[in-house]
């Protein structure tokens, strides 16, 4: 899959802090809020190249027990150990309970998908410490920054 072109996400013109998205990226283990088993999906196919970038997927979807061969967990909470980054794949006005479980997880960082932003959730986890980006597709980013 070529991330660049868009193919699994939409190209944005955003002008998030490139700092902020290099800290980020220097993380390894992202739990994907929303992953799907469809490979047609966005959620699924970002996950996939970031697993095979090296990342460690934890997939987490009340709805399957297993994605990508990675064990899938209903909600961040329910996830043991520790994850660094999590990436939501969810509706803007679904990821409020999602933002207070990646505070409470105590998570470094927050990304919000393309089209995914709350301005009040997002301010809630840059004052809990999390670095945070919205809108923005992490897949495509590691892809276009990748050394």
């Amino acid at each position: 899959m070529d991330l660049k072109s868009g193919e699994a996400c939409r190209l944005s013109g955003s002008s998030d802090d490139l700092e902020t998205i290099k800290k980020i990226l220097g993380y390894k283990t992202i739990a994907v809020v929303g992953c799907s088993p469809k490979p047609e999906r966005p959620s699924y196919s970002v996950a996939a190249y970031l697993k095979e970038e090296g990342y460690k997927i934890i997939p987490v979807n009340p709805g399957h027990k297993e994605i990508l061969g990675e064990k899938c967990y209903p909600s961040l909470l329910d996830i043991p150990g520790s994850v660094d980054v999590v990436d939501v794949f969810r509706r803007s006005e679904e990821v409020l309970p999602v933002i207070d479980e990646a505070i409470a997880i105590k998570a470094k960082a927050l990304w919000l998908q393309d089209g995914i932003s709350h301005p009040e959730g997002e301010a809630k986890a840059k004052k809990a410490g999390l670095l945070v980006i919205s809108n923005d597709c992490l897949g495509r980013r590691r892809s276009q920054l990748k050394s």
